[in-house]
């Protein structure tokens, strides 16, 4: 069934999704800050572009967000220019927004108390992950508003779940973001640990993915973190703030994270290295400067 849909946010995880939306035949308009995305974005895919959000959200039944943090989620929501002014009563604000589960609660009362439906649905799997259409999303919220829309995130999607209710699925997030912190800062001190050794860390790499070690990163950047290439998805000022998220929500539900507080400093060092937008596998260039 066509779905008239609003997307919000053309950064490198929002315009690929955006655009499977677009492919699987929905009516989609799109707004984005900086207008020459969006444009780019209607010469590539079929749709309307929005002058802003709350043009994008007029009528639609489902209006996606995917911004940056919770200043820019509020600032497309529930400002004079937000989708909250004109979002309609049954329709669906899906949230791919890496934000704090406070903010998805927010939401979720807002949009409860004015008759539609919210759901925090954060996304894992990278820029080739969006660009591929097999992003994994967690999502927090009501289980009629998830069956409700789960058709369309299935667009851009390998993986669903509800996780529970609102801000569930940005506290798992948080569990993502933590896991991932550890196994790239491991594969780090472990490449290195074998190049110094004058091992050929490609056979290596060939061999121990196939055993207990293996993980995602592993397998998808261990070639360009040998090859010091580091221009291959989420950027380390972004996990930088998805961290400081998940350490804030620690010290709330009194769960230590101190491995996690170590990577995050070791992040900072990557920063000063001028590495702000390398992607997160970066954490070895400490080694190997």
């Amino acid at each position: 069934m066509t779905c008239k849909v609003a997307f919000i946010g053309l950064g490198v995880m929002g315009y690929p999704m955006a655009g499977y939306i677009s492919k699987a035949g929905h009516d989609v308009t799109v707004y984005n800050r900086t207008r020459t995305k969006a444009e780019k974005w209607i010469k590539e895919y079929k749709g309307k572009l929005a002058d802003a959000p709350k043009d994008a959200a007029k009528d639609c039944d489902f209006v996606f967000t995917c911004v940056g943090n919770d200043n820019d989620l509020e600032e497309v929501t529930t400002s004079k220019q937000g989708i909250y002014n004109t979002i309609k009563k049954g329709a669906v604000h899906i949230d791919n927004t890496t934000a704090s589960a406070n903010i998805a609660r927010k939401l979720y009362a807002s949009s409860k108390a004015h008759g539609w439906g919210f759901l925090d649905a954060p996304i894992s799997g990278g820029q080739a992950g969006a660009e591929g259409g097999i992003l994994t999303v967690m999502v927090g919220g009501d289980q009629s508003d998830y069956d409700k829309a789960l058709p369309v995130i299935d667009c851009y999607s390998k993986k669903v779940k509800l996780m529970g209710p609102a801000g569930n699925g940005q506290l798992t997030k948080m569990v993502n973001q933590i896991c991932i912190a550890g196994l790239v800062q491991g594969l780090s001190e472990a490449i290195n640990f074998g190049m110094n050794a004058g091992l050929n860390m490609h056979d290596v790499i060939e061999v121990i993915s196939k055993g207990a070690a293996q993980s995602w990163q592993m397998e998808n950047r261990h070639k360009t973190m040998i090859e010091d290439k580091f221009d291959y998805g989420f950027a380390v000022d972004w996990m930088r703030k998805d961290l400081k998220i998940a350490m804030d929500e620690a010290k709330k539900n009194n769960s230590p994270l101190p491995i996690t507080k170590i990577i995050d400093e070791y992040y900072s060092e990557v920063q000063k290295m001028g590495g702000q937008r390398w992607d997160t596998s970066s954490l070895i260039k400490r080694f190997r400067k």
